[in-house]
């Protein structure tokens, strides 16, 4: 459902420059964005909303491009890992190094309804898997926040980051044992 509703919306952008529709496109998504970004950023908040911003100026400019070859949220993260490549080459940031962000701002949302006790271990658990994705090549950390945190199938990974199908799963696959590796020897099962 949500589909037809993108659809409506972004004919009302693209034929009527309709910034209330595109507002509506904005809030629908813009959690799947942040999500998205705050992972590959290892957890920089701040970074990410700015990253997220830059997405959606970008996706405004380039509506009218959209061909509908995949969902509009694949469109979007398609956008926002492009703002993420050009701001790593932007801050000299080496594409299989991660300068291990500031890691102090996580995203605890879930864990704010909970217990006093059970948000610290939840923000802790949180911060463990930021780390331990930063130790990820960027490519890799991409396609397992992707497919693990985003939900996204293989192809739609591989039209977002304009790789082949295979080369996806090889991602994954070396991604999600160096993960478990990481995890392993941190405590974790």
């Amino acid at each position: 459902m949500q589909g037809l509703s993108d659809i409506a919306l972004i004919a009302q952008v693209v034929a009527l420059g309709s910034e209330r529709a595109f507002g509506q496109l904005v809030e629908a998504h813009q959690e799947a964005v942040r999500r998205f970004l705050r992972r590959l950023t290892a957890g920089d908040e701040m970074r990410a909303d700015d990253l997220a911003q830059e997405t959606f100026i970008r996706a405004w400019q380039g509506l009218s491009g959209f061909r509908q070859l995949s969902g509009f949220e694949t469109w979007l993260l398609r956008i926002a890992y492009r703002v993420f490549l050009d701001d790593e080459r932007a801050l000299n940031h080496s594409p299989l190094a991660h300068d291990g962000a500031d890691l102090s701002t996580l995203d605890s949302g879930a864990a704010a309804a909970s217990s006093p006790s059970r948000e610290s271990s939840t923000a802790g658990l949180s911060m463990d898997l930021d780390q331990a994705l930063s130790t990820l090549s960027e490519t890799e950390r991409t396609c397992v926040v992707l497919q693990c945190v985003e939900g996204q199938s293989i192809k739609e990974i591989a039209q977002i980051m304009g790789i082949p199908e295979n080369t996806v799963k090889s991602h994954l696959l070396r991604g999600k044992k160096n993960l478990a590796n990481y995890l392993r020897s941190n405590g974790y099962g």
